[in-house]
C-alpha cells in the first residue's frame, strides 16, 4: 500500500489550496479552531469567520476571557452552534489547567471538553507533527473507494477503517500525509461526482477497477421547517441584539408556536441562551 504515498504527496503539493490553518505560521490553537468549525461545515463559510476568530480570540486566554454567549454570538452562521460552546469550554480549560497552551499529545487533548478522537488526532497531528491516523468524511471516502473497492465508507469510523489507516501511515512525514489524502478526498474523490480523471492513483483505485459499484450514500439532513431552522432563527435574533430580548421579538421570527417554544427550550437546555425573571432571553453570560 506504501506506493499510494508518492502520487498523492506529489498530487497534493501541486494541487493544495492555500488555507491559513496549513500555513507555517499557524499556531496549534488557529488549527484547533479551524478543526472545529470544518465539522460539517465547508471550508468557504469557515474561512471568514475563522478569520474574525483568530483576529478577536488570537489564543485561548483570549476566548476564555469573555462570557460563552459571545462565542456563540461570533459563530454565526456556521450552524451547529453549540461548537461555539465547547470551543468556549476547551478554551477555559487550556487556560486553567495548561498555563494557555494547547497541549501536544493526543491523550491530552482527548480530555479536554469537547475534543473527540478525530479532533485530538488532527491537532496532534497538523500543529504537533505526531504520527496519528486523521479519519475525516473525505480520508475515509478515498481509502473506502481505492482500497476496499465501496464507493462508500460505512456510516460510522470502524474499528477495521482505524486499522487501515494507521497500517498506511508513513514513518516520516504522516502529518502531511494525512491532509495530502482529506485534500483528495475534498477536491477530487468527492461523493456526488469524484473527478477520476483527475485522480492521482486512477489506476490502481479498487472501487474503479471493479466498475464502480454503487454504494448506498448517505442522506442528507433535511432543513427547511425543522426545529434546527427554527433555532437558528431564534439564536439570529439573540445574536443580533447586545441585551436582553423580549419574548415577543423571538415569537415574531417563527410562527408555529409549538414548535418555537420547543426550539426556545432546546436552546435553554443547551446553554446557548438564557431566561431572565423578567421572562426577557439573552445569550448565555
Amino acid at each position: 500500500m506504501a506506493e499510494l504515498h508518492s502520487p498523492i504527496l506529489d498530487w497534493y503539493a501541486e494541487n493544495a489550496r492555500d488555507l491559513p490553518w496549513r500555513r507555517p505560521d499557524a499556531t496549534p490553537w488557529g488549527i484547533l479552531v479551524s478543526e472545529i468549525m470544518l465539522q460539517q461545515t465547508p471550508v468557504a463559510r469557515v474561512l471568514p469567520v475563522w478569520h474574525q476568530w483568530m483576529e478577536r480570540w488570537p489564543t485561548p486566554k483570549d476566548l476564555a476571557a469573555e462570557p460563552s454567549g459571545e462565542a456563540v454570538r461570533h459563530w454565526g452562521r456556521l450552524g451547529y452552534p453549540r461548537r461555539a460552546l465547547r470551543l468556549h469550554a476547551c478554551a477555559t480549560a487550556i487556560t486553567e489547567e495548561h498555563g494557555g497552551e494547547v497541549p501536544c499529545d493526543h491523550a491530552t487533548l482527548l480530555s479536554l471538553p469537547g475534543i473527540g478522537e478525530y479532533t485530538a488526532a488532527a491537532v496532534a497531528s497538523f500543529a504537533f507533527g505526531g504520527r496519528h491516523a486523521v479519519l475525516d468524511t473525505n480520508v475515509r471516502r478515498v481509502f473506502a473507494r481505492a482500497i476496499r473497492g465501496e464507493e462508500y465508507p460505512p456510516a460510522a469510523t470502524s474499528a477495521v477503517e482505524r486499522r487501515l489507516a494507521e497500517s498506511l501511515l508513513p514513518e516520516v512525514g504522516a502529518a502531511r500525509w494525512g491532509v495530502a489524502v482529506m485534500e483528495l478526498g475534498a477536491l477530487v474523490c468527492t461523493a456526488r461526482a469524484p473527478r477520476c480523471a483527475d485522480c492521482p492513483i486512477t489506476d490502481r483505485c479498487a472501487w474503479r477497477l471493479a466498475g464502480k459499484p454503487p454504494g448506498t450514500p448517505r442522506k442528507g439532513q433535511a432543513y427547511d421547517g425543522t426545529d434546527r431552522q427554527c433555532r437558528g432563527r431564534l439564536l439570529a435574533v439573540l445574536r443580533a441584539a447586545h441585551g436582553p430580548v423580549p419574548k415577543a421579538a423571538l415569537d415574531a421570527v417563527w410562527d408555529d408556536a409549538v414548535q418555537r417554544e420547543r426550539a426556545l427550550d432546546g436552546l435553554v437546555a443547551d446553554g446557548l441562551a438564557e431566561v431572565l425573571d423578567d421572562g426577557t432571553y439573552r445569550l448565555p453570560g
